[in-house]
């Protein structure tokens, strides 16, 4: 048992200690199902604190001949699974942190030298008649003990993509492919090794380590395949953990949820796992990272970017052409690219059928909003975002002209002297207007609703917010729009709602381009 060679079980002992592990050992399945296979080396993409290091863990703890899982394993999915106990702590695993490497070597220069320097001393202890000389690199120090005992291993390497990503020096960066390049593009060491399973927040890097790991099955945040259930929590878990801890499954989808894949809906485990914890809603996974790397993407405004991200902000989809790799990090040429790094950051939602791209939820919106308050760019999208903010209180309140006056203004900021009067922007006035109000309201537009459809209605996730039907006239009044919500009864498919329903009539007066706004309150007295 080492630090990097057949390391025990600890790490996922303490996950499991914290009470709120939600089950992923079915994943174990996948990676034995690749194990001496052509197709066995693995590399898997996902997001800031979507549970890369628990999964590396997990797969060390099972795998690791340096401990006895099987009481650990006991009652968990994978104990079920015909093949548990064949390769149950059967192999000798590598585990390798990038980072943890990285941050804490102080000549980072000599990194991988004193990285690969290290394994092979612990390999050198634990298989003494192997003859590893004194120097020798980590693929051949593998190598040998192939040739000598027939002994496999599993190499789990996480964050993988550090170096990458912190754009090191060329010299550093040169000995970290050559490392790379030693073991795993070697086709006399390939037998010797049983898995590699490679984990980082981005995908394969075209112009960086590319020709390095192009023998790799690629599972990334775009599709990850069959392991999607295994990238976050899925709906039913999350549904589990909101019954357990007596929490509220819409607030709680609208807060984390987002992003969906091959047929699930996938959530934000950590800030799931955060919310149960405290009992309370927000945004925890914007506390872990920084919102500079938006606001840098977005500064750049490839083919306007500016403009698709304030459509986003208002709930909007818009489209992307997804990359089939990175440019490097420092050299993107299109909106796509850009579009295409924040999808695999978490920071966008990817619709792989539709082509689009969105923002997924409550906590990342946040981190956009955020972005934008720091960005002189968008200081007219702040002060619509301040505004709308002001808007949402003074429509709850019923303050009809001050709700007037706002869509005034709105309608000014997203429209041209040749579109004012379309109806289209008028559409997009009222989104922008009360862009706000998406931090506590799922929005639907055209609704069906009644005897036809409403344009657009607002339904609470948070407790205490009445819902909210707006129905838009143009050159008629306030009034008919009031009128045709309550004839029409659109309020019909809000019939099990609990809380009060506000009615919101909205007239565009194109000749004096001014809005006219009337609202009724119908109170729930169950």
């Amino acid at each position: 048992m080492g630090i990097y060679l057949n390391p025990d079980n600890d790490n996922f002992k303490l996950t499991l200690a914290t009470g709120e592990y939600v089950d992923k050992t079915g994943m174990i399945s996948v990676t034995n199902s690749f194990i001496d296979k052509a197709n066995n080396y693995v590399c898997m993409s996902r997001p800031r604190r979507f549970g890369k290091t628990i999964a590396g863990n997990m797969l060390a703890a099972y795998y690791s001949k340096g401990c006895d899982s099987k009481d650990l394993f006991a009652g968990l999915k994978i104990s079920d699974d015909d093949g548990f106990s064949a390769k149950l702590n059967k192999y000798n695993v590598i585990q390798i942190d990038m980072n943890s490497e990285y941050q804490n070597t102080l000549d980072k220069e000599d990194l991988i030298r004193i990285l690969s320097a290290k394994i092979v001393r612990e390999i050198r202890k634990e298989f003494p008649k192997a003859d590893i000389d004194d120097g020798c690199s980590l693929a051949d120090a593998i190598l040998q003990v192939y040739s000598t005992a027939k002994e496999k291993f599993i190499i789990i390497m996480d964050e993988y993509d550090v170096l990458v990503r912190e754009q090191v020096s060329t010299s550093l960066f040169n000995a970290y492919l050559g490392f790379l390049n030693g073991l795993f593009k070697s086709n006399t060491l390939r037998p010797a090794i049983a898995l590699a399973y490679l984990t980082g927040i981005l995908p394969i890097v075209r112009d960086k380590v590319q020709s390095k790991l192009n023998n790799f099955r690629e599972y990334t945040f775009l599709d990850a395949k069959e392991f999607t259930p295994y990238i976050g929590f899925t709906e039913d878990e999350v549904k589990k953990l909101c019954v357990e801890h007596g929490m509220d499954f819409e607030e709680c989808s609208s807060w984390y949820d987002g992003y969906h894949q091959n047929g699930y809906e996938i959530y934000n485990p950590e800030s799931v796992i955060c919310c149960m914890h405290d009992r309370r809603y927000e945004g925890y996974w914007g506390k872990t990272s920084s919102y500079q790397v938006i606001s840098e993407r977005i500064g750049q405004n490839y083919e306007g970017i500016r403009e698709d991200v304030v459509r986003m902000l208002a709930g909007e989809s818009v489209d992307v052409n997804v990359t089939r790799f990175l440019n490097t990090l420092d050299s993107f040429h299109t909106k796509n690219d850009v579009f295409t790094f924040l999808i695999h950051l978490g920071y966008l939602s990817y619709d792989y059928d539709e082509k689009t791209c969105r923002i997924p939820n409550g906590e990342v919106r946040q981190e956009w909003m955020n972005a934008i308050e720091t960005d002189d760019e968008y200081s007219t999208t702040d002060s619509i975002i301040k505004a709308s903010k002001q808007l949402l209180t003074e429509t709850i309140n019923g303050n009809e002209e001050a709700v007037a006056k706002a869509l005034d203004i709105s309608h000014i900021n997203v429209t041209s002297n040749r579109s004012y009067n379309n109806e289209d922007a008028l559409q997009s006035a009222i989104y922008l207007a009360y862009i706000y109000a998406l931090n506590k309201y799922s929005v639907i537009k055209e609704m069906t609703a009644g005897k036809g459809f409403a344009d657009v209605v607002f339904i609470p996730f948070t407790q205490g917010m009445p819902a909210m039907i707006i129905e838009l006239k143009k050159n008629k009044s306030a009034d008919s729009a009031l009128d045709q919500i309550k004839e029409k009864k659109y309020f019909m498919s809000l019939e099990h709602y609990q809380g009060d329903i506000l009615f919101v009539g909205i007239n565009y007066d194109e000749d004096k381009k001014t809005h006219e706004c009337k609202i009724e309150r119908l109170k729930n007295n169950r």
